[in-house]
């Protein structure tokens, strides 16, 4: 499945890149909250960030607006724990039903859950975007 990114998509690509020399696998811009998501190469979070934070912090003032880096990982479960940090998720099970869909069901607390959903239903909806843009996962239901 390949992604078609739009011109300041590939802009903000380019110069997390070059700023950071870390590999951008896959880019997500909110406008409404002025936000913008890289989903890195596995290993690349240390060049992504820098000491201390600084190389994001470099970034952060380059596209003058907020910026969250999320490290890609081959196996969905562990993607998925990685796009809903900081919440602390007790299981994921990816289960596969039969018309092919792909469905991650996340078990956490109650406390974790609302960490996990964000503000407005905004981080577990960027959740499931990448997870169907990486791994081709239709939905992720947490309980």
């Amino acid at each position: 499945m390949s992604i078609k990114f739009n011109a300041n998509e590939i802009r903000f690509i380019a110069l997390f890149e070059s700023m950071t020399g870390a590999m951008v696998k896959d880019c997500i811009l909110d406008d409404e909250n002025t936000k913008v998501t890289f989903v890195v190469k596995n290993g690349d979070m240390g060049l992504a960030i820098g000491k201390g934070g600084s190389t994001v912090t470099k970034v952060k003032k380059a596209v003058g607006r907020g910026v969250e880096i999320i490290e890609y990982n081959e196996d969905p479960a562990q993607f998925i724990k990685n796009i809903l940090s900081p919440a602390e998720l007790k299981s994921i099970k990816i289960v596969e039903k039969n018309n092919d869909e792909k469905i991650a069901i996340v078990n956490t607390d109650s406390s974790n859950k609302r960490i996990a959903i964000g503000k407005n239903g905004i981080n577990i909806e960027r959740a499931k975007l990448l997870a169907k843009r990486q791994h081709e996962i239709n939905n992720i239901i947490l309980k």
